[in-house]
């Protein structure tokens, strides 16, 4: 899976809810049938909260929980809205010209 793929299944996985990584990643499973590595998913959740898509959720033990709990931003959910309607833009162009979808 490609970087931004794993942003973007790991977005789709928190406009759910918040959880955190080990969380993240089994629904990630639940929903593509595979896992992310460590790197993947971590790096994906570092470039995610750098960019201000999602962020930690405050909690009373946040010093000795080393298990963060994410959560979607506003401007996560709206990236999220907008890099899905692309892709199913694309998806419909490309099903149209594979004849699986009519012209």
């Amino acid at each position: 899976m490609h970087s931004t793929d794993a942003q973007m299944v790991v977005l789709t996985v928190l406009a759910d809810g918040p959880r955190h990584g080990y969380a993240i990643n089994t629904a990630i499973e639940e929903l593509t049938g595979r896992r992310l590595g460590p790197g993947s998913l971590y790096g994906a959740l570092t470039r995610l909260e750098g960019r201000g898509l999602i962020e930690p959720v405050a909690t009373e033990a946040d010093g000795a929980d080393r298990q963060r709990t994410m959560r979607i931003t506003d401007t996560g959910r709206d990236t999220l809205r907008t890099e899905l309607e692309q892709l199913a833009r694309v998806a419909q162009a490309g099903l149209r010209a594979l004849g699986v979808l009519p012209a």
